[in-house]
């Protein structure tokens, strides 16, 4: 009889723990998120985890609470003996997230017996620590005295590695009387300064001209950079090279192989010999990725694939062409190409795996999670949907967590 009664409360107790354990798991889809500055010294303190998430000093040793997400040189570190998350070195915003206007950095933090997993995001926020700066200390136009008003020269833009907010936000041009400032506008690829001719210039009044062109930042006060232009002034180009389109638009399938052909542009001049041949160029404002994945043919303004296209990375490019005579002073026009990118199903699912539990009592209650499973799959659209079963006949099945694309592993019945 009194065996019956110990056998009783041990079943009582295995049911207990493991009712518990289904209760915490469910429990686990709590998110943290804190923020910290860029380039705070090592030991910073990001936030009290333990407090946050209601756990005491012993809960948290005998359960082992760590951060299991990250790579070989980890940004941040929990202390076990009181659930502080702490900055484990110096964090370079710009190395991280580059310029993207939000960085954050996801964590995942885990109680063992039984397993309980806690999302933590904490978001690098930035600082204007860097200045604006030019690609070229000093940049020489060669300009016609013929050039009417309102002729455009584009410079090439300064750049800041710091977010957005931070970067770029405006141009000064220095006092002069024949120019005046215009910027475009690129949107994410940032701002790009032209001069504009106010009025013609007298080759035999001024041989050449000296003007300051200041970048300044987002900062509070803003950080700026210069760069000095001369203008040498020439004779005579008179016609600006003109665009058969307005727009040119094409589409390109992400699986497109080195060589297609996407776009042709064509530009003519209404001048005479040298002054009526055009070349094409990229535009300033075209980074350098882009120049890696296109190739613009000069002379016939054919544009082809040059590197892999990858949907995920970017889905569209707009793309600055510039069409230039090949006068002494060459006079160019620029109009953009947008060419979407076609998404194929190039990426098979990629699953993530948590488990913490080695081993678990055989008379274990159904419904008992022993893992999360994470599916992604960076394709887009039905591409990118993911189904995920177990095909072996085994006691366990998959249940969907509370967050996208993310399963639970539990044991079924017998």
């Amino acid at each position: 009889m009194e065996q019956r009664g110990l056998e009783k409360r041990m079943v009582t107790g295995r049911f207990t723990r493991c009712a518990l354990a289904v209760l915490l798991w469910s429990a686990a889809s709590a998110q943290l998120r804190y923020s910290i500055s860029e380039e705070v010294n090592e030991g910073a303190v990001v936030g009290n985890m333990a407090k946050d998430l209601g756990l005491d000093r012993n809960t948290l040793k005998t359960r082992k609470y760590r951060v299991v997400s990250g790579g070989a040189d980890p940004l941040f570190s929990v202390n076990e003996n009181d659930g502080v998350l702490y900055v484990s070195r110096k964090i370079d915003r710009e190395e991280v997230c580059a310029q993207s206007s939000v960085c954050l950095i996801d964590l995942k933090t885990v109680l063992e017996n039984p397993l309980e997993v806690h999302n933590v995001g904490v978001e690098v926020l930035d600082i204007n620590d860097h200045a604006p700066s030019f690609p070229e200390k000093e940049k020489t136009l060669e300009v016609s005295e013929s050039n009417p008003a309102g002729a455009r020269f584009q410079l090439k833009p300064a750049t800041d590695p710091d977010s957005r907010s931070f970067s770029v936000q405006q141009y000064k041009l220095s006092q002069n009387d024949h120019f005046r400032l215009d910027v475009k506008d690129k949107g994410k690829d940032g701002k790009i300064p032209v001069l504009v001719l106010q009025k013609p210039l007298d080759r035999e009044a001024a041989q050449s001209h000296s003007l300051v062109l200041t970048a300044l930042d987002g900062g509070k006060p803003p950080k700026s950079g210069q760069m000095a232009i001369v203008i040498n002034v020439l004779d005579v180009n008179d016609n600006i090279p003109m665009f058969s389109n307005d727009f040119y638009s094409a589409t390109l399938m992400e699986n497109a192989v080195a060589g297609t052909a996407v776009i042709q542009v064509n530009a003519t001049d209404l001048d005479e010999g040298q002054n009526a041949e055009v070349i094409y160029s990229f535009g300033h404002s075209v980074s350098s990725n882009v120049i890696n994945l296109f190739d613009l043919n000069e002379s016939t303004g054919q544009i082809t694939v040059k590197g892999p296209i990858d949907y995920e990375l970017n889905d569209k490019y707009d793309i600055e062409i510039q069409a230039s005579d090949k006068g002494l002073a060459p006079l160019t026009a620029e109009k953009n190409v947008l060419i979407k990118i076609v998404d194929v199903n190039d990426n098979a699912p990629e699953i993530e795996v948590t488990s913490f539990s080695s081993s678990i009592p055989e008379d274990c209650r159904p419904g008992t999670t022993v893992a999360l499973i994470s599916v992604n799959d960076l394709d887009s659209g039905l591409n990118g949907k993911v189904i995920c079963n177990i095909k072996e006949e085994v006691p366990f099945s998959l249940s969907p967590a509370l967050k996208d694309k993310s399963f639970s592993l539990v044991t079924k019945s017998p």
